[in-house]
């Protein structure tokens, strides 16, 4: 293993949770809640979004610490009806309340067909890809959405009022890995930012506007500032809808008035996600998965073409013979917080 003065700091994945659930486990945080924080931001690092990695886990760890997020909170859910679960974080991390509603969708949609889960009183829920994955994996169509704190205004306007919003998307594909979509809906994740900014790196022009509108370059105006939308007004709209499903149906702060995800001051941000799992076999029939492939290989018939989410496949392939690596500068705050 490299020391922490060298470039970076290498990891096994058993290795890299290990680590993570053991700076969380002295940071207020239960074994439980350490254990599926750390594999959540393990496999993002895998997977090659890193903003939601271990970029995350130094300003997690001083947010437990603080109280703003309660490190022993245990979700709860109530089943409403036939098929909608309501979850409450309780002010914990998101990603315990999202293991009870993926173990209790898969349950439902067999059932039911289609389920659907609101989560309130939540947290930064890292790559949504992962959690839509895991019900795809279980034979289910599967979409998600959340709102995060305020970081991009709607079309038009000059000041930040969604935050980023990110949705995704997934579908089983038999013998293959799901078919994965995960997208922000500002140009890039707001993570990506931040990572940058610890890093010391610009960011590309056309990402973000400082505080005063105009475009920047630099990572630490940009978080002062606000994000600029996929696909300009049709991006700012779908962060609309995003907003919708997270927040004001679920019962969750809207960005608006969520505090941030990355400091460790202020309330919790009480932030809101949607999940609704499809069981495809009872839904789409025997025949779903052969039709898919018949439309990806349309897709794929075309030069030049890949599907989403390829790269997460080529990076665990890689991680599982020789592990990952973690800038050092990254490693230097982690243990800045717990010596």
């Amino acid at each position: 293993m490299a020391h922490s003065n060298s470039p970076e700091r290498r990891f096994t994945t058993a290795e890299g949770v290990a680590y993570i659930a053991d700076v969380l486990s002295q940071s207020n945080v239960s074994g439980a809640n350490a254990q599926s924080v750390a594999e959540a931001l393990v496999q993002a690092e895998i997977d090659g979004q890193k903003g939601h990695g271990f970029s995350r886990v130094a300003s997690y760890a001083l947010q437990a610490r603080s109280g703003k997020v309660a490190g022993h909170a245990a979700p709860e859910a109530q089943l409403t009806g036939t098929s909608l679960l309501r979850i409450d974080a309780a002010n914990g991390f998101a990603f315990p309340a999202i293991d009870l509603a993926t173990d209790r969708l898969i349950d439902l949609c067999v059932q039911t067909g289609i389920a659907a889960a609101s989560i309130t009183r939540s947290h930064h829920c890292g790559q949504l890809g992962a959690h839509v994955e895991r019900l795809a994996d279980a034979g289910c169509v599967a979409m998600m959405f959340a709102n995060s704190p305020k970081a991009m205004a709607p079309w038009g306007g000059s000041e930040a009022l969604f935050g980023t919003n990110p949705i995704a998307f997934a579908a089983p594909r038999g013998k293959t890995a799901p078919l994965v979509i995960d997208l922000s809906l500002s140009k890039v994740a707001r993570g990506k930012v931040m990572a940058a900014a610890k890093a010391g790196e610009d960011i590309p022009q056309g990402w973000a506007l400082t505080a005063n509108g105009a475009q920047t370059t630099d990572p630490k105006e940009a978080l002062g500032g606000s994000m600029l939308p996929a696909g300009d007004a049709k991006g700012a709209a779908l962060a609309f809808m995003v907003e919708i499903l997270s927040a004001t149906l679920t019962g969750a702060n809207h960005s608006y008035d969520a505090s941030s995800f990355f400091d460790a001051e202020g309330d919790p941000p009480g932030v809101g996600q949607f999940l609704i799992a499809i069981n495809a076999k009872t839904v789409g029939g025997p025949g779903f998965t052969s039709r898919l492939e018949m439309l990806i290989g349309a897709i794929l018939g075309q030069d030049g073409t890949r599907m989403p989410g390829e790269t997460r496949l080529k990076n665990r392939a890689k991680c599982a013979v020789q592990g990952f690596g973690v800038a050092a500068h990254l490693i230097n705050e982690i243990d800045a917080v717990v010596t």
